[in-house]
């Protein structure tokens, strides 16, 4: 896999998933191109992509919108998706596409120059932050998986946690998962005291927190 990671790109049409590719490379990244959502999901792995590409009138069973959900359940809510439509493309569509979550929405067909400063947009508006404390995080966290993170920390229970952020538990479960991979380490517990020891949780979660464990 290319060092700067992957570009998910999802479009029947041969010409927009060439441009898309093409924008992929030049920006260091491997693209990963599907003709339909079915065969991408089929085909999905563990490791998360940086960015994703979907058109939105995709033939079969799985249209745009749905991979979209799909990703954003799998890898977080967070992961950029740029949605293209031929079809669909009045202020309406656009404005309910955004609405529904993704990133950029932009009409076909597809001009390579914008579609680069697109993604390069997007990329940069994902790209690992600081901490509360100022310090990098190093960890690779996404802003949901920090979230979650922060929720384990207070002792909320995978399925409060999903109560709280309206997902499912799975979902839950899934990011934590990642939590622990990202972090190397084996239970919940640790990863909550690596959180604290790496200033991943806010300020305010830890002085909840020993609040709550000092005696009566």
């Amino acid at each position: 896999m290319n060092a700067c990671g992957t570009i998910l790109v999802v479009d029947a049409d041969d010409a927009s998933r060439l441009t898309a590719v093409q924008v992929a490379v030049r920006l260091g990244y491997e693209a990963r191109p599907t003709p339909t959502g079915d065969e991408l999901l089929e085909r999905l792995g563990g490791d998360r992509p940086a960015l994703a590409i979907v058109e939105v009138e995709l033939p079969g069973p799985v249209n745009g919108l749905e991979v979209m959900h799909q990703l954003h359940d799998e890898f977080g809510d967070d992961l950029p998706v740029i949605l293209v439509s031929a079809r669909r493309t009045d202020a309406f569509d656009r404005a309910a596409g955004l609405m529904l979550g993704a990133d950029d929405y932009l009409l076909k067909p597809l001009d390579g120059s914008e579609l680069h400063a697109r993604v390069k947009r997007s990329l940069r508006r994902s790209a690992p932050f600081a901490n509360g404390n100022g310090h990098k995080d190093e960890s690779n966290l996404s802003p949901r998986e920090r979230e979650i993170l922060a929720l384990l920390a207070e002792g909320r229970t995978q399925g409060q946690i999903a109560n709280v952020l309206v997902i499912s538990s799975k979902t839950v479960a899934t990011h934590i998962q990642h939590i622990l991979s990202k972090l190397g380490v084996n239970t919940r517990a640790q990863a909550v005291a690596m959180a604290f020891q790496r200033g991943l949780v806010e300020p305010d979660v830890r002085a909840h927190l020993l609040a709550e464990l000092e005696p009566v």
